[in-house]
């Protein structure tokens, strides 16, 4: 199961709490940060927050943080249909586009490339679709509740 934390920003009556979860990046978490290319680039842009609804039967107050979770089998299929399906796209393609200049005789490798781009290009499309289907029926599960932070300006 995949964690991650995440703060309430909105809790309606109707039974869902809005939740804020804040995008990290993979940098500044080795000890070369300072003298890293990729960090400093990582630095220039601003991390992302992405907003999304939880239902749940709790009583969750503005602002308190929860431990949600979801499990590694949504992750893999996500990335088995953004990144596998097109190379998939892409070889099936330039072979039959090979096939398809062989049996009219024409020049193979300029319609190897087109039905390359073609098939991967259709393939990333199809992925992309059934990616955000499956990102839209799994929702993350509520782990725990780790209560509001301590303000220490008071």
């Amino acid at each position: 199961m995949m964690e991650e934390i995440a703060k309430v920003v909105a809790n309606g009556n109707s039974g869902w709490v809005v939740v804020e979860v804040e995008m990290k990046s993979a940098c500044n978490h080795c000890e070369s940060g300072d003298s890293c290319g990729t960090s400093a680039v990582a630095k220039a842009f601003s991390s992302k927050v992405q907003r999304f609804s939880i239902q749940t039967e709790r009583v969750l107050a503005k602002g308190e943080r929860l431990k949600l979770g979801l499990p590694e089998s949504v992750i893999l299929k996500a990335a088995l249909l953004v990144y596998m399906l097109p190379l998939m796209g892409f070889f099936i393609g330039a072979y039959s586009g090979n096939v398809l200049a062989a049996a009219v005789d024409v020049n193979q490798d300029l319609l190897s490339i087109i039905g390359a781009l073609i098939g991967g290009v259709s393939a990333w499309a199809v992925g992309k679709k059934f990616a955000k289907a499956l990102e839209e029926r799994a929702l993350p599960i509520i782990i725990k509740s780790l209560g509001t932070p301590i303000d220490i300006a008071q």
